[in-house]
């Protein structure tokens, strides 16, 4: 009776230890001392009612060292760098007024070059602020000089600009990878698909309010097409060809099984480099604020990630985990009520929190209950992916809102960036029910690429 009393006292302190840290989380603490703070009280408090043994301390150095020995988690540097690269040296920007000009002529040209280009951004960095920050500066400014309606103008980039968290190679993707357990290259197959089909929604849905409704999306008028026929075709193929022949080398090697994701990584790194070099942007500067800013994101990472193996060590000694697995695998309806309650919980967490808190807070409950019920891990990734993307621009605190926002011109309301992602969020919500629906979506291309080739 004493072993069952002790037994209840720790699965009730673990739930505790979990309420602490998400409470401690929502005052704005950094996420990574909110893990670690957490960790040390709960740990002192099993280790003084006897629920917790200190050494299993002794774990953690070999968890540590098995985290920064993990090749998979090397590429991401390499993507943050490639990106920073790309936006910095101009690149990015060139390739979205080149093709702001080409499809200028089109009702929801303007519109459409922000898709485009926020769907070709998302294949070469991976990273959605610095796509959506970028997009909102540049084509933000003249969608609306042109005419454009404001809630249009708004959605469409804080849309585009969040397919980097879907679209290989997404950071997003190789964080769950190390999560999931699973192979980096089969999610990147695995989103590829989706992530283009949410892309042409997207494209899809500006055409239709043009035709509907073409005073909220003319077409660019002819005397701000400044330049056309050998000039303009001289303008695309130096501002649009290198990068996709980048994207080309970095996603076909991954795809093809020439590299892995980190070496296509580095190969993106270089080639981001040598573009900005053909462009002659390449300088000291560049490559210091690029490598700061790669800096930055990486330690944030390995911070994150040293203090939640910390976190899960003594919340899974306190039963914390078995707890919740149990729970998760118990729910009535199996599998449909597990998918139902893990996209809730991710759902709410991504209003709220950025996606690298999310998958270290969120996935290593869900993961273990998902393996239990036979899910398709890869499939299980990317509806994760596709949901977070999803919070990522829900009002109130969706991330890209506010990224556009702090780029916006006066005339644009907060509340106008707020209602403009919401025809999105029900686009990505219908491509959510597609995946979950129809799981071919993403294991097609995945059991394609592992036949043997004869």
């Amino acid at each position: 009776m004493g072993f069952e009393l002790i037994e209840i006292d720790t699965e009730w302190l673990a739930v505790a230890m979990f309420a602490g840290f998400f409470i401690i989380l929502m005052t704005g603490y950094p996420v990574s001392f909110s893990f670690a703070g957490t960790a040390i009280v709960f740990g002192v408090i099993g280790y003084l009612m006897d629920a917790f043994d200190p050494s299993r301390l002794l774990l953690l150095p070999n968890n540590w060292f098995g985290t920064m020995s993990n090749f998979t988690l090397l590429a991401i540097p390499f993507f943050v760098f490639l990106g920073s690269v790309l936006e910095k040296s101009g690149i990015a920007e060139e390739l979205l007024e080149t093709i702001g000009i080409v499809l200028g002529p089109v009702r929801g040209g303007l519109a459409l070059a922000v898709v485009l280009v926020g769907t070709l951004l998302a294949a070469t960095t991976g990273v959605v602020a610095a796509t959506v920050i970028l997009m909102g500066m540049i084509s933000l400014p003249v969608m609306l000089r042109y005419g454009y309606d404001k809630k249009l103008a708004a959605g469409v980039i804080v849309a585009s600009g969040t397919l980097a968290q879907l679209i290989p190679p997404s950071l997003v993707l190789l964080v769950l990878s190390d999560q999931l357990g699973v192979s980096v290259g089969d999610l990147f197959l695995g989103a590829l698909i989706p992530g283009l089909m949410l892309s042409a929604s997207y494209a899809a849905y500006v055409l239709i309010i043009a035709y509907l409704q073409p005073d909220l999306a003319p077409a660019l008028p002819l005397s701000a097409r400044q330049i056309s026929g050998t000039a303009l075709i001289k303008k695309v193929i130096k501002a649009v060809v290198p990068p996709l022949l980048l994207i080309f080398a970095v996603l076909g090697s991954i795809f093809f099984g020439i590299a892995t994701p980190t070496e296509a990584g580095a190969v993106g790194a270089v080639g981001a480099c040598g573009l900005a070099a053909l462009n002659h942007k390449l300088s000291w500067n560049l490559l210091t604020t690029a490598a700061h800013s790669t800096a930055t994101v990486s330690t944030v990472v390995v911070m994150i990630l040293f203090c939640s193996s910390f976190f899960s060590l003594i919340f899974d000694a306190l039963g914390g985990k078995e707890l919740i697995t149990n729970l998760l695998v118990g729910l009535p309806g199996g599998q449909l009520a597990f998918l139902i309650v893990s996209n809730l919980v991710i759902f709410i967490l991504g209003v709220f929190l950025e996606f690298i808190e999310i998958c270290f807070i969120a996935m290593p409950l869900l993961v273990p209950a998902a393996q239990k019920l036979g899910l398709d891990m890869v499939w299980f990734g990317v509806v994760m992916a596709i949901n977070l993307q999803t919070a990522f621009i829900s009002p109130p605190v969706g991330f890209s809102l506010f990224y556009l926002q702090s780029v916006a011109p006066p005339e644009l309301k907060t509340i106008d960036i707020h209602k403009s992602a919401l025809p999105f969020i029900v686009l990505q919500c219908a491509m959510l029910l597609i995946v979950i629906i129809f799981p071919q979506t993403v294991t097609w291309l995945v059991s394609v690429a592992a036949k043997p080739v004869l």
